[in-house]
């Protein structure tokens, strides 16, 4: 690797690495990146200093491995995705949509987003989410039609919740993993359409679960039958494809896996990746103490500490882990959902980092 790739991704001095955020771990997560990088000689130049390349190369690649254990092991990933991703896709969940972009310092934003949103996770019912997305609308700066429209929007769903509870959430369910790549795709304007073969990877791996495509294999293989921590088919068929028949329920149970999959993606590698200031990669140390920066050091150790506590808690009973994990969590789907409705009525969309702005 040519001296113009090593000081983007050469592992810090060691006074330096010392003082690290993460200590032991990160610095030793640095240097395996950086010795992979160096093997691969000349193939890395490119990846290291074009950002919307790097992006669409491990997008798709992920994406495809994504896809893979969806259809192959797509138990074990309802059971453990959450328990490894789900802090951490939480943690860039917020950072990205609403602490860099400054929306947190908006009083507007914390009565009429924040507000439904601590309901809804104390009564777990969708209207309040929704009424969170028509509160973001018409919080948001922008023309006062784009404000009516997203407001009466979200007044159409917060009836359909009231009408039609337990539907709506399993919908909602399903919807929110497509609502995070959406954001993703409308993060940024881009120079190139290399981020389009993401969209294309994805795009076909949710045509091969739904067409039926893979049934042959699924059943051949047997990959329904074992369950997960006492999660088996079965559970998973009755929350998230109640009352639908045959092979197709065991297809919404895949997509779901996979669309999951690729919600934590999103927000633990493509976002992150794209918003950065700079072309070329950060260290993981840098990484760390960024994210230090933006949220400051007692919550970054609470993060760590729930997603460990979490895993702990999955080592002894892994049904009650990983539900007990999204009970709390509920309301980032609805999180994702209010922003969305800002993006629509504000229309900004970052050709730079939003890092500054943080």
């Amino acid at each position: 690797m040519s001296s113009a790739v090593e000081p983007a991704l050469a592992p810090r001095s060691a006074a330096a690495s010392v003082r690290a955020v993460g200590g032991v771990p990160v610095r030793i997560a640095d240097r395996a990146r950086w010795l992979w990088l160096k093997a691969l000689g000349p193939l890395a130049k490119p990846l290291v200093r074009r950002r919307e390349l790097r992006v669409a190369v491990a997008g798709s690649l992920l994406t495809l491995v994504a896809l893979t254990t969806a259809a192959f092991l797509p138990l074990w990933v309802l059971a453990l995705g959450p328990i490894v991703w789900g802090t951490a896709h939480i943690v860039g969940d917020v950072r990205y949509l609403w602490v860099r972009p400054g929306r947190h310092r908006r009083i507007a934003m914390w009565l009429l987003v924040g507000a439904p949103l601590l309901v809804l996770s104390v009564t777990a019912h969708p209207g309040w989410g929704f009424a969170a997305a028509g509160g973001a609308a018409l919080a948001a700066r922008g023309p006062v039609w784009k404000r009516l429209v997203g407001l009466a929007l979200a007044a159409a769903l917060v009836a359909a919740a009231v009408r039609w509870d337990y539907l709506t959430t399993v919908v909602f369910a399903h919807a929110h993993n497509f609502i995070g790549v959406a954001l993703w795709w409308a993060w940024r304007r881009r120079l190139r359409r290399l981020h389009w073969w993401v969209l294309g990877a994805f795009l076909l791996g949710c045509a091969l679960l739904l067409s039926g495509a893979l049934d042959g294999l699924v059943v051949d293989l047997g990959i329904l039958d074992p369950s997960v921590g006492g999660l088996d088919i079965y559970y998973h068929l009755g929350s998230l494809a109640p009352g639908v028949p045959g092979m197709m329920a065991v297809r919404l149970v895949m997509l779901f896996a996979f669309a999951q999959s690729m919600h934590y993606l999103v927000w633990v590698r493509l976002v992150p990746e794209e918003d950065r200031p700079r072309e070329t990669p950060r260290t993981f140390a840098a990484s760390l103490r960024a994210l230090e920066a933006d949220f400051g050091r007692p919550l970054l150790w609470l993060a760590i500490a729930v997603s460990l506590g979490v895993a702990v808690w999955a080592a002894f009973d892994v049904f009650a882990a990983r539900n007990g994990y999204l009970r709390a969590v509920l309301f980032h789907g609805h999180l994702e959902l209010a922003a969305a409705a800002i993006l629509f009525v504000e229309g900004r969309r970052p050709r730079r980092s939003t890092e500054a702005a943080a």
